[in-house]
């Protein structure tokens, strides 16, 4: 696999990988980055299997920069919802139509993210909204099936966290944390599914080490923005990933 990749794509690859970096760092709508740049060298479903082991390395890296933030609570909150949306998306992966499915997803990614910034202009409006037990169990069911189906939940828990006003370094440690768990049990699904063979593991490992290398570029940025800008910025991320699923661009 990795012989049969022009210049372009390589390049392609290591930008990907950056932008896995980066996305762990606390700008997650980010990921479509590397979900479209591999799914255009790999197709959209091979590129699953190339990216996991990856994705896993960026957890670990962000767990050594930003773990110590992590709200628990939340994690708890929004493990068992998600793990169910992984099982039913690991059930359907050969059965639903994957173009759908991102357009339904795409959708509702952006009808949040209207509603989160209506929030942030009128704090009052649905402030009880996502305190609630059904918000965090729809949103962590939609987690489960876009990470399994697509790895592109990112978008999905960074609503969320803003939703219930995590400050920026406690929501990126909480993701960090969650998505450890989910791609570490993602994997032997992915095996099962013929997902990830020793050639897609060789791909992985020639383009992680871009990974740390995005990672502090993204802190680097984190670390000068305010708490304002940092949840405009991500929520300017989402929308765009949001329409680059429904498939304007």
């Amino acid at each position: 696999m990795l012989t049969e990749l022009s210049i372009q794509e390589i390049l392609m690859l290591a930008i990907g990988a950056a932008g896995i970096g980066v996305s762990k760092s606390g700008f997650p709508g980010i990921s479509m980055l590397h979900v479209v740049l591999y799914a255009f060298v790999f197709g959209a479903k091979d590129s699953t299997g190339v990216l996991l082991p990856m994705l896993v390395v960026g957890d670990c890296c962000a767990i050594y920069f930003f773990g110590r933030k992590a709200v628990w609570h939340q994690v708890r909150r929004l493990l068992p919802p998600t793990l169910v949306g992984i099982l039913i998306g690991w059930q359907l992966m050969d059965r639903l139509n994957e173009d759908l499915f991102r357009v339904l997803v795409g959708f509702i990614i952006l009808a949040l993210t209207i509603v989160q910034v209506v929030r942030m202009w009128r704090p009052t409006w649905f402030d009880q909204v996502p305190h609630q037990r059904w918000f965090a169990v729809l949103l962590g069911l939609l987690a489960g099936l876009t990470t399994m189906m697509a790895n592109a939940a990112g978008p999905v828990v960074a609503l969320y966290l803003l939703a219930v006003s995590l400050p920026k370094w406690e929501l990126i440690g909480t993701t960090a944390w969650l998505f450890l768990v989910l791609n570490l049990l993602k994997l032997p699904l992915s095996f099962q599914l013929g997902l990830i063979t020793p050639s897609t593991l060789a791909v992985g490992a020639a383009f992680a080490i871009a990974i740390p290398l995005g990672i502090l570029s993204g802190r680097w940025l984190v670390s000068r923005v305010s708490q304002k800008l940092f949840n405009g910025i991500l929520l300017a991320f989402t929308g765009i990933a949001a329409l680059r699923l429904i498939g304007l661009f």
